[in-house]
């Protein structure tokens, strides 16, 4: 079972941006509508159609959210880590979730009540504004991955998710999750994302130590064509 229990400091919230120049007395506020989640890894935190009773923020560990058919086939649709949450867009549509929650690592989160953020929203311009902006980033993301999958080929958006961060030449770029989860995030299948990566390292254009890419010729990487 997943360990939950009241959390005293609020330093945890105050580490989140989204929180980041709340007042103490705000900042209590929400310490006391806050549970503390330690998730092992490979757990579901939240099941596609369940109710929302708040957002989640991920202070330590990753967290896929996906969704996965009758057949078992499943889609990622955003890897979530440090510093980010999930769970705004139901708690304000008062919708269940469209996605699953799970875990990649040992996790700590925070579930903040929904009832707590509704009251830092009517009490807080500059809290709705950041909230607004965190939503909008992530839109804005998910309109960029619509036009990757339909208008850019399969390798360019593998060099894409590469150069996502704008490493510089010699960088090492450290994939988010297992290859075969990256892929589905791209909509492409595992083994065309590894033949693309070790086309790319046969080429001499990066270097592949597991997780870990090392950017070797940033400008022929850019035009890769595969």
């Amino acid at each position: 079972m997943v360990s939950r229990h009241r959390i005293a400091p609020r330093q945890f919230l105050a580490t989140l941006p989204l929180f980041a120049d709340l007042s103490s007395e705000q900042l209590d506020m929400l310490a006391q509508a806050t549970t503390e989640l330690h998730v092992p890894r490979g757990r579901v935190v939240v099941e596609r159609g369940e109710s929302c009773s708040g957002m989640h923020a991920v202070i330590y560990g990753d967290v896929k959210l996906s969704i996965v058919s009758s057949e078992g086939d499943e889609k990622v649709v955003e890897l979530i880590g440090p510093g980010q949450s999930f769970g705004e867009a139901p708690l304000f549509m008062e919708r269940p979730y469209m996605t699953q929650a799970e875990t990649l690592a040992d996790s700590m989160l925070l579930h903040i009540s929904k009832h707590a953020i509704y009251a830092q929203i009517e009490r807080n311009p500059g809290f709705s504004r950041r909230l607004l902006a965190s939503m909008s980033r992530r839109l804005h993301g998910l309109i960029s991955d619509v036009e990757s999958y339909t208008l850019r080929s399969g390798s360019q958006r593998i060099v894409s998710y590469l150069l996502k961060d704008d490493p510089a030449q010699g960088a090492e770029v450290t994939l988010a999750a297992r290859k075969k989860m990256i892929a589905s995030r791209l909509s492409l299948s595992p083994e065309y994302f590894s033949r693309v990566l070790h086309d790319m390292a046969h080429r001499g254009m990066v270097g592949i130590a597991g997780r870990s890419i090392t950017i070797l010729d940033i400008e022929r990487l850019r035009a890769y064509e595969g």
